[in-house]
Order: C-alpha cells, then sequence, then structure tokens
C-alpha cells in the first residue's frame, strides 16, 4: 500500500481567514454601508486640449429630476429620486436602493465656456462636454521711457 502525504495549500488559509473578515464586516457595518441614506454616484473627468469631459452613473433617475450647476470652475451635479409610497407596504427585506437627494461637487482642472455646455443622459448615464475658455494670448506691450 502506498501512502500518499498531504501537502495543505498555504492559500487555502489565508482565503478563509478573508472569507471569515468580510462575514464580520457585513455582518457589523453592512447595515451603514448599504443604507439608502447615502448616495455618490461614480464620475469620471478626463480633458483634452478643447474640452473637459464629464461622465456620472446616475442609474434609476428621470432626467427631469438632474440639476446642473457651474460656478467658476466648480461643477455641481444634484438630483432627487421620490420614495414611492406605495412599495412601504410590500413587506421587503431589504430595501437598498436609494432615495432621496444627493449632490457632487467637481472641481473642474480649468475654466471653461458655460454657453457652450453640453449634456445628454441615456441610459442612466450623464455625459456633458465642456469646452475650455480659451486663454488670453500673452500681448507685448510697449512701455515708454520718459
Amino acid at each position: 500500500m502506498k501512502l500518499t502525504r498531504y501537502r495543505e495549500d498555504p492559500w487555502r488559509a489565508l482565503e478563509d481567514l478573508q472569507k471569515e473578515i468580510n462575514k464580520l464586516f457585513d455582518f457589523s457595518f453592512g447595515r451603514f454601508l448599504a443604507s439608502k441614506e447615502f448616495f455618490t454616484p461614480s464620475v469620471d473627468v478626463w480633458e483634452d486640449k478643447e474640452n473637459v469631459y464629464v461622465e456620472a452613473d446616475l442609474p434609476g433617475f428621470e432626467q427631469k429630476d438632474i440639476n446642473l450647476a457651474l460656478r467658476g470652475n466648480l461643477l455641481t451635479i444634484s438630483a432627487e429620486r421620490e420614495e414611492k409610497k406605495e412599495e412601504k407596504k410590500k413587506g421587503y427585506l431589504r430595501c437598498e436602493r436609494f432615495q432621496g437627494k444627493f449632490y457632487r461637487e467637481l472641481e473642474l482642472p480649468k475654466e471653461v465656456d458655460a454657453s457652450k455646455i453640453k449634456a445628454t443622459y441615456k441610459n442612466g448615464v450623464l455625459k456633458m462636454t465642456l469646452p475650455k475658455k480659451e486663454e488670453e494670448k500673452e500681448k507685448e506691450i510697449k512701455i515708454e521711457i520718459e
């Protein structure tokens, strides 16, 4: 009879430990982290020579409920989703979808031309193109000596 030596996978113990830590965090903080009281949309901001681009994930919002404002180079995105009264009666076991108001402020890398901003909202994604203001070119000023 041949005996085969049992080798324990060293990574298995780490995986088991990770699972236990995840369970602990889910139990302790799960309610807080999954709370519908807090919502921060994921946002991407990038630029090229002419424009600054912003894309924000706003799933489940109606276009009419989204507000955009620009002050200097500070862009504010806000929205509100009303709580549906009839859904309170359904006897939910878990309700994680956000209902209420949120706002997100983004500092843009450059001043933009507010009159030329374009925004679209489709399939829960807000896309904005913000043209940069043309920088004033340096002028040479001749100074007279008295």
